[in-house]
């Protein structure tokens, strides 16, 4: 490697992520498992547009949008007694031997005409039931194997992976989905998570990831903790109205293409695809953005977000609408990553980690 080239490398806020031995191992099985969820957040929707009666089609479609993510919030609130002691890696590679079964039956249940939408639903919920442990996981692995200061750059290259297969993996769905339909996308992501499995149960060593100094089992720690920030609080409550305005978007999104535009999956996956791109910048510049202040960044986020949604709302043309979503892909991983560092003096006294809700 060029002298020259090394020292940029080096110098950059997120060599120590990439440098590091232990995320060297996780990365790659992460990689992998971004693109298959990357290529499923075409085909879940699809998928369900496919099995749902006409009549029902809308509730339907929201139903399972619902199911494949809101059912990692239920886990997260009634496993908490059984969770909280495994160390963040167990707790990622469990979420990822789950999704794998789960999303896994699902193509071989359809192989054989057996797949029902009421059978199709409940699997995506089973699915997701860890979900937020794993990510919490995730996060909390990057929080400890890392020094404070590089953590916004930790959580910038999570965010920045998943972008990147946010980019390539619609695209690839629309191939499959042309060739073999969506459920063959759902039978790919299954084993990416496979791949996942392997990466966090055996790639990673038990003692490669250190406990944090005075840790505790408490749960009521952790939100005391929330509740002595005023900051940390107000964080959760504008990131519960971020996130619960968008999350009708993974319903009305696929509807809007199939039933207002009568186009097929490609377009949809442009929409996405243009998301992941906006995402892949906004990643590459969250490590420069540790000196902005946290509540003019955030804030500007939101309202920045909410306007970029209103062409898709008003019915602007598909192009229009595509840009601005792309654009509105830009502010995601900035807000995501800023909110998952606020959150590390929870961490401090709890594996907790605050995450970004499921791509």
């Amino acid at each position: 490697m060029h002298p020259n080239l090394s020292r940029v490398m080096r110098s950059s806020p997120y060599w120590p992520v990439i440098g590091h031995t232990t995320l060297r191992r996780v990365l790659p099985g992460f990689a992998v498992s971004s693109l298959g969820d990357g290529m499923a957040v075409v085909a879940v929707s699809w998928l369900a547009i496919e099995l749902a009666p006409g009549v029902d089609r809308g509730f339907w479609v929201a139903l399972a949008a619902a199911a494949y993510t809101l059912s990692g919030a239920v886990g997260a609130l009634l496993l908490g007694r059984f969770l909280f002691h495994r160390p963040p890696s167990q707790l990622a590679g469990c979420d990822a031997v789950l999704r794998a079964g789960a999303l896994g039956v699902i193509p071989v249940l359809h192989a054989f005409g057996a797949l029902g939408i009421e059978g199709y639903v409940a699997l995506l919920a089973v699915s997701s039931v860890l979900h937020s442990w794993g990510q919490a996981g995730v996060y909390t692995l990057i929080a400890r194997a890392l020094p404070r200061r590089d953590h916004l750059a930790g959580n910038a290259v999570l965010s920045g992976v998943g972008s990147i297969a946010t980019v390539v993996g619609p695209p690839l769905a629309t191939l499959l989905i042309a060739f073999g339909g969506p459920a063959t996308v759902l039978a790919v992501d299954a084993t990416t998570f496979l791949v996942l499995t392997v990466t966090f149960l055996v790639a990673v060593p038990k003692d490669a990831v250190p406990e944090p100094e005075n840790y505790t089992a408490s749960r009521s720690a952790g939100f005391a903790v929330i509740r002595r920030s005023p900051a940390l609080s107000g964080l959760l409550a504008l990131s519960f109205a971020f996130f619960f305005r968008f999350g009708p978007v993974y319903v009305a999104l696929p509807l809007h293409v199939s039933d207002d535009l009568g186009a097929s999956a490609g377009v949809l996956a442009a929409f996405y695809t243009a998301f992941g791109i906006g995402a892949v910048l906004g990643s590459v510049i969250t490590g420069f953005l540790s000196r902005w202040r946290l509540w003019p960044t955030m804030v500007g986020i939101v309202i920045g977000f909410g306007a970029l949604m209103l062409p898709l709302g008003l019915n602007a043309p598909t192009a229009v609408s595509v840009v601005c979503f792309g654009v509105a892909g830009l502010l995601w991983p900035p807000y995501s990553s800023r909110s998952a560092r606020c959150a590390c003096p929870v961490r401090a006294s709890r594996w907790w980690a605050w995450s970004p809700p499921p791509r």
